[in-house]
């Protein structure tokens, strides 16, 4: 069995999800062979070196736990954790994973992504993006003091915020959406970002491939997409009652 989250967003900000997700980890996720986090882990994501604030300790603490109990778990960077890497990974008994990544299971093939690059419609997020994954950009931004950090990501997650109000519900740009099925042989896309949680049915040169938009966390629920060897359902995470 093989489980699929994105755009948990964990932060201080957010207890409700963090506990959530926690939960998650020492409960169900356990049941599962493999855990894919397709992006957004975190808020905000400002270096390795900030591991150990107790808030991403508590987390990667979880995730080590969740791991050492057998469960494979695999990370894709987002656009929100960009930075993470591979102390943050090791600390935590994670695989970072490439941004796409195809996925064999079962005689089923995936292909996974946290799907904001296929945002083309968005002029300002694809200069926004093009910024941030620029490896001298970070090289810089890692060399500022972790409280310079942490204002810039303020920074960042307030313009952000104020751009999803201008441009709610953003979704993929059908065209390049096309090609990348197209390109990684018709698999079964699963992606996050946009927030809005569906399935897709794509028909790419006559053959028909879905398309499944991941759930974001919020502070009451969250939820997981689920291979069962067979095919993929959605499943709610919710609170221990």
């Amino acid at each position: 069995m093989i489980l699929f989250v994105s755009d948990l967003h964990l932060s201080p900000r957010a207890p409700g999800a963090t506990a959530l997700f926690l939960g998650f980890l020492a409960g169900r996720a356990r049941a599962a062979d493999e855990l894919y986090i397709l992006g957004d882990l975190f808020e905000a994501w400002i270096g390795d070196d900030d591991i150990d604030d107790p808030h991403h300790a508590a987390i990667a603490a979880a995730l080590r736990a969740a791991a050492g109990s057998g469960l494979a778990i695999s990370l894709l960077r987002g656009n929100r954790d960009f930075l993470l890497g591979p102390d943050f990974a090791a600390a935590a008994g994670v695989r970072l994973i490439d941004d796409p990544t195809v996925l064999s299971a079962d005689g089923w093939q995936f292909v996974l992504s946290h799907g904001d690059a296929l945002c083309l419609d968005d002029d300002a997020y694809m200069a926004f993006r093009a910024q941030v994954r620029d490896p001298a950009w970070q090289a810089a931004l890692l060399q500022k003091p972790r409280a310079e950090r942490r204002a810039i990501a303020a920074k960042m997650r307030a313009a952000s915020e104020a751009s999803q109000r201008g441009h709610p519900g953003a979704d993929l740009q059908a065209v390049a959406t096309e090609d990348f099925l197209r390109q990684h042989g018709y698999a079964t896309f699963i992606h996050g970002h946009t927030h809005l949680p569906a399935k897709h049915d794509h028909i790419i040169d006559g053959i028909h491939v879905e398309r499944w938009t991941l759930a974001d966390w919020r502070e009451d629920r969250g939820e997981c997409l689920v291979w069962n060897g067979l095919a993929l359902e959605r499943e709610a995470v919710a609170a221990p009652s």
